[in-house]
This record gives C-alpha cells, structure tokens and sequence, in this order.
C-alpha cells in the first residue's frame, strides 16, 4: 500500500495528550499485530520518521495525525487515546459477564472480559454437553482476519475440528491456531466438558 500525502507536523496538541504514555501504547500496539514503522506509516499515511518521533514521546501529535495513526491501526481515536475507557484497569464481575449458546448443539458460553471497544483479547469459558459443538462443519469463521485463538481444556475431552482437520485434546492440554479459520469445538465424551479459549485479535489483510 503506498503512502498518501504523508504528515511530517511536529505541531503540539494541547492536554490531555500525554506524548510519552502515548507513544508508549502506539508502539506496544503496533508489536502486538506485528507491524513494522513502515507498514504502520503504509497504512496511516504518517511517515515511518514521525511515528517513531511519536513512538519515543519526542512529539505529541495533532488530532489529525493521531487519527491516522488509530485508523492504521484500526482503531478508533477514542480507543488510541482510551477516551473509552475509566482508567487502565477494567474489572468485569462474575455477574456482568456475558452468556450465550445453542441448546439444541449443547454448547453454552460466558464472555469473561469487559465490551467496552478498544479491547484486543477476549476471554471466553465454554462448556459442551456429551456430543455438544460450538458449531458445525458448514459454519463460515466468526473472527476477522489475523485473529488468533488459544484454548485450554479445563474439564474432559473435546476435539478441534480446524480447517477440516481433527485435533483430539484432553484435561490440561493446550491449543493455538489461526481462528480466522473455519473451526469448532466438539464434545464425544459422554461427560461434559469445559473450556477456556481467549481470541487475540488482528489486521484486516490487505
């Protein structure tokens, strides 16, 4: 993707800006979806020398430019400056947490972390009746591109089917797979089984 018009202001916004604490969360989110200073500046339109001016807190940048900057990223502004947020730390009691399922597939689940936007991982239990599934061979993949999952089996046994393959796992064992793909879980147990799967989140593939 080639640059458009890229931005070279070094101008200072006014508080509550932060450039330090700021450039510090551009450059852990930038690592995090394993991007380099030039593909972040590719896709941004912010050049490759100013985002790193902005990732060191030798600048704090405009509006317009931390806008680019979260739209490379794929973010909202709100979410790059965590405008979104009560603080850095977001605790979601047991009985806030997020349930849904099939009953007729046996499957049923509980979101344990918070839904407010922003958020790069997301931290599910799920539990699987005797020949329960989360889902079936037909179903399209729920995460979006570069998404990756792990998964911990907590109770039982549970086979991943992903992409057509069969993966058996038992109490203790330990998965992670590329969730962009199409997969689900099965229970062929007679014994119910458990789960704990956390879904990292990636960039669209350009």
């Amino acid at each position: 993707m080639s640059n458009v018009g890229d931005i070279e202001s070094t101008s200072v916004t006014p508080e509550p800006f932060d450039g330090v604490s700021l450039g510090a969360r551009v450059r852990a989110l930038r690592e995090a979806t394993q991007l380099s200073l030039r593909d972040l500046a590719a896709r941004s339109g912010v050049s490759a020398p100013m985002l790193s001016q902005v990732e060191r807190g030798e600048t704090s940048p405009t509006l317009v430019i931390a806008a680019r900057i979260a739209a490379g990223l794929e973010l909202r502004l709100s979410q790059l400056l965590r405008l979104d947020e009560d603080g850095a730390v977001t605790v979601v009691r047991t009985v806030d947490r997020r349930g849904g399922g099939s009953k007729r597939r046996g499957h049923s689940f509980e979101v344990m972390t918070s839904a407010q936007p922003g958020q790069r991982a997301e931290l599910s239990r799920h539990t699987l009746t005797p020949g329960g599934s989360t889902g079936g061979p037909d179903d399209p993949p729920m995460h979006e591109p570069g998404s990756r999952e792990v998964a911990l089996v907590e109770r039982g046994n549970v086979v991943l089917v992903c992409d057509g393959q069969r993966h058996a796992l038992h109490e203790g064992d330990c998965v992670t797979f590329d969730a962009d793909l199409p997969h689900h879980f099965e229970n062929p147990s007679d014994a119910e089984a458990s789960f704990l799967a956390v879904v990292t989140a990636g960039l669209r593939r350009s």
